[in-house]
């Protein structure tokens, strides 16, 4: 299994109800394709860049979690077809790499 992120934009109208509904939904969605959630979070109400689908603001989600590549454009196709949802973009997730510490100036000069 694979580790993906997933950054999900709600139409800002819904309540928190309706919200908490569809954050159960995705997570049912992951679950029921023998994937397993790792990681969410709401980020809350926020303005847009630009419009979408005529509305300024959204309600983002963020999840990170294991799956199958091939449940992905399964997933993906799903969210599509809900219309309290405006974005939907899934990238697949890389640990970050330990970094050597970077050297101070005494270090470099000895």
């Amino acid at each position: 299994m694979k580790t993906y992120e997933t950054v999900t934009i709600l139409k800002p109208q819904l309540n928190d109800n309706e919200v908490a509904t569809l954050v159960e939904k995705i997570k049912g969605l992951i679950t029921a394709a023998k994937g397993e959630v790792l990681s969410e979070e709401k980020l809350g109400r926020r303005r847009l860049s630009h419009e979408i689908k005529k509305n300024r603001e959204g309600f983002y989600l963020y999840f990170r979690f294991k799956a199958e590549t091939n449940f992905v454009k399964k997933f993906n196709d799903t969210l599509k077809l809900n219309n309290s949802i405006l974005r939907n973009v899934v990238i697949s997730y890389e640990e970050p790499k330990n970094k050597p510490a970077n050297k101070t100036k005494a270090e470099v000069a000895a």
